[in-house]
């Protein structure tokens, strides 16, 4: 191909989000890095893909007419690397899975079962990650396939599909705590008690607090923070169920929760899952 591949996943992700600042995130690269891969782009192509007179880059009527094509290379790229390492038949010496906490136990007990009986003979890798950790792990190829709390959009080089399976999330107090002797609790009344809350090793933009917060970057040690009478905290409830012991946490009655929250399954479309990465997929595609 005549065009740099990654001048044309830098050109699509731009456009998917908005600036070159923010591809540069989304792309875990510097913005200087991105700007230059499109430069480098027009000159190739003899013209102008955004018009960068405005504080946002704009599509040109030339960029415009590329996109479509450019995302049709990259979509057929993808297909081709995912059909060599099929055809190639490789099953990996070691698979890496990084997952959420919000994956329920029993799925995860039960799937690894039955790996175990597939491939005896490849090591398996399991780390625990949220959010934009999965998808950096991904990108940094130390994992091949990951699972997250499902979003609206991606960046460029992370393929993903929607589970059919969700996870319920509630918000749990210990039961020494203030709020749990109460029967129903408003969302404002949480703000004068400490949150426990999500937050990934990666930088991220962050949520303004409403009121004192501690954070930690999974599930099971927010678990465990609440369990001591911390704070509050929104829990996958199967996580809850399996780790928390008996009486020591209690699901607060707050409208609009429990809710139920989808969970997507992430890989690297630049170096996609070999036969074993590939089982693990279809087997969660399936799992229900």
């Amino acid at each position: 191909m005549r065009y740099s591949p990654e001048a044309l996943t830098a050109f699509v992700e731009t456009v998917a989000a908005g600036s070159f600042s923010a591809a540069a995130r989304r792309l875990r690269k510097s913005q200087s890095t991105i700007s230059t891969s499109i430069a480098n782009l027009e000159a190739d192509l003899g013209f102008e893909l955004f018009d960068r007179s405005a504080r946002q880059p704009v599509l040109t009527a030339q960029g415009e007419q590329v996109l479509g094509y450019v995302q049709a290379i990259l979509a057929a790229s993808t297909r081709l690397d995912e059909l060599a390492v099929s055809l190639s038949a490789q099953t990996e010496a070691r698979l890496t899975f990084v997952l959420s906490d919000t994956l329920n136990p029993d799925v995860l007990e039960e799937m690894m079962k039955q790996f175990d009986a597939r491939f005896p003979h490849t090591e398996f890798e399991c780390l625990i990650g949220e959010e934009e950790d999965v998808i950096d792990l991904l990108q940094k190829e130390r994992a091949q396939v990951g699972l997250t709390e499902a979003r609206d959009g991606y960046p460029t080089d992370i393929g993903a599909i929607r589970l059919p399976m969700q996870t319920r999330m509630a918000i749990y107090v210990a039961t020494t705590h203030p709020l749990a002797g109460q029967h129903d609790v408003q969302r404002d009344e949480l703000h004068g008690w400490r949150e426990l809350r999500l937050s990934t090793y990666l930088e991220r933009e962050a949520e303004i607090a409403r009121g004192p917060v501690w954070s930690a970057p999974n599930y099971l040690l927010l678990l465990s923070m609440a369990v001591q009478g911390f704070g509050w905290c929104v829990l996958p409830c199967a996580l809850v169920d399996e780790f928390a012991a008996a009486k020591s946490l209690v699901q607060l009655n707050v409208p609009g929760w429990p809710r139920a929250i989808g969970i997507d399954l992430l890989w690297n479309k630049r170096s996609p899952p070999g036969i074993a990465g590939s089982w693990l997929r279809q087997y969660l595609q399936d799992a229900r």
